[in-house]
């Protein structure tokens, strides 16, 4: 199992588990909670209409007297109210009140009058001066339909101190069963949104922790391969300062590898060089001729600028690779690229008698840097010059394919043999110039190659079916 889908289940898991005690408890404690206001306010009622059952109780007239018909006149209303959604239209109190003996003279329904009540804990407990209540089932049996009886005292209006009697309120418990049933479907349905909106929020919480994570793998995995990856993007917490700790360690271990491997080419490099320059050294110690000591000292110099060539193109090469990724991107014109190098290059065009027909489009944007693309485009171009024989045409041409810029430079020379052609892109590697027989760095073409791989292209040579090598820069489009 992937770590970010463990991640998320144990999120959820957690989240879920405390949702559904939290809307357990408050489904539970709905029920209860109303039960206890309802009896709250039955206790007030019942006090209220003991006080006013006083005076009929303590005449003898509960039954036909004021109290009495009052009763009988509030039963029959129609409140046509509109509690919370449900409607109300009928009064659901029952009165009853029993004598000092807890027997019933007065019944609102007019069913117990007569009965001894004086067992029933609402009664029993309220003529022994203590708080008296009960719920019981509405018919024998059926604990599906219960009423709450709440009884208070009715004293003597004339000392406020003598028990006469009790009054029970009572009301079925099913009256505010609707008010129960929306509490808790409100719950449960605010509940499910609350879990929803935590999955969604573990699930975002997740999806981040694990792309941090996985961006961090496939940049381990890129290094591990040796491919040349940008770092991780900067993040201001622990996930980002772990990418910026490999980073730190790619840096160290690729440039202690890096510099490593080219002390060792150079220093392979510079043998043939050093050789020849100690050989010609030596011999200009002995009497020579002036045309021979002329010679040697020629061969001293020719090598000495090709150690110098050969240093400054592996410092060139060495720069780009060891960025690994462009530094700056901006907008690059080819077009303008390569009549500024064009310019650049007419001296020595003219000096080696060769003609550069280009062939540009008005405008060719691509991302990147202008310097490194002038430098590329510029190895391409001496290239040409000089495997190019006088007299000879360079063609420079500039066309789009599809989501691309290719430059194409083609130059007037022999070609590259079979054999080198999967080598000319190799590091050191270079052909003997057919006019001179002298061979360059051999860091040219890769240098160009890496520079199309930092801008998301690729180099190319090929021979020409017209005759002689081209060169080719593909460039994705700006």
């Amino acid at each position: 199992m992937r770590l970010g889908l463990k991640l998320f289940l144990g999120f959820f898991l957690i989240v879920g588990i405390a949702a559904f005690f939290v809307m357990r408890v408050f489904v539970n404690e709905v029920k209860p909670g109303v039960r206890q206001a309802m009896e709250s306010t039955l206790v007030d009622a019942a006090n209220v209409l003991a006080v006013i059952a006083a005076p009929d109780l303590k005449a003898g007239h509960m039954a036909d007297g004021a109290f009495a018909a009052h009763m009988a006149t509030a039963q029959r209303r129609d409140p046509r109210a509109m509690v919370w959604r449900f409607p109300k239209r009928s009064i659901d109190y029952r009165v009853t009140v029993t004598d000092a003996r807890g027997i019933v003279i007065y019944d609102s329904l007019g069913q117990d009058v007569g009965r001894d009540n004086s067992r029933w804990n609402d009664v029993y407990l309220t003529l022994r001066g203590q708080y008296g209540a009960r719920s019981s089932a509405r018919t024998p049996g059926d604990e599906t339909s219960t009423v709450m009886h709440v009884a208070a005292p009715v004293y003597d209006p004339a000392d406020g101190r003598t028990l006469i009697g009790v009054l029970t309120l009572a009301q079925p418990n099913d009256t505010f069963d609707p008010f129960i049933a929306a509490s808790q479907r409100a719950i449960v349905a605010r509940g499910a949104w609350l879990i929803g909106l935590s999955a969604l929020i573990g699930l975002l919480m997740t999806w981040w922790l694990a792309r941090g994570i996985g961006s961090l793998s496939r940049y381990a995995k890129a290094v591990s391969a040796g491919e040349p990856v940008p770092p991780p993007r900067r993040r201001h917490d622990e996930i980002g300062d772990l990418g910026l700790a490999l980073e730190t360690m790619r840096r160290k271990l690729e440039g202690k590898a890096y510099v490593e491997q080219y002390v060792q080419s150079l220093t392979h490099e510079m043998k043939s060089p050093l050789a020849a320059i100690r050989g010609a050294a030596e011999l200009l110690q002995e009497p020579l001729p002036e045309a021979e000591r002329q010679r040697f000292a020629g061969n001293i110099v020719q090598q000495e600028r090709r150690l110098t060539e050969t240093i400054d193109q592996l410092l060139r090469l060495a720069e780009v690779e060891q960025h690994g990724w462009l530094q700056r991107r901006t907008d690059v014109d080819l077009v303008a690229l390569c009549r500024s190098l064009a310019e650049d290059a007419a001296p020595r065009l003219q000096a080696a008698q060769l003609q550069l027909d280009s062939h540009l489009p008005e405008r060719a944007l691509v991302q990147g840097d202008a310097f490194l693309l002038r430098q590329a485009l510029s190895n391409l171009l001496d290239n040409a010059i000089a495997f190019s024989p006088a007299g000879g045409r360079i063609e420079l041409a500039l066309e789009q394919q599809g989501r691309e810029w290719q430059v194409r430079l083609r130059d007037a020379g022999p070609g590259v043999p079979d054999y080198a052609l999967e080598r000319v892109f190799e590091r050191f590697y270079s052909l003997a110039r057919p006019g001179t027989g002298q061979r360059s760095s051999g860091l040219g073409l890769p240098f160009v190659a890496e520079v199309a791989r930092l801008h998301g292209g690729q180099a190319g040579l090929r021979n020409a079916p017209e005759g002689g090598a081209e060169a080719r820069l593909l460039l994705p489009a700006g």
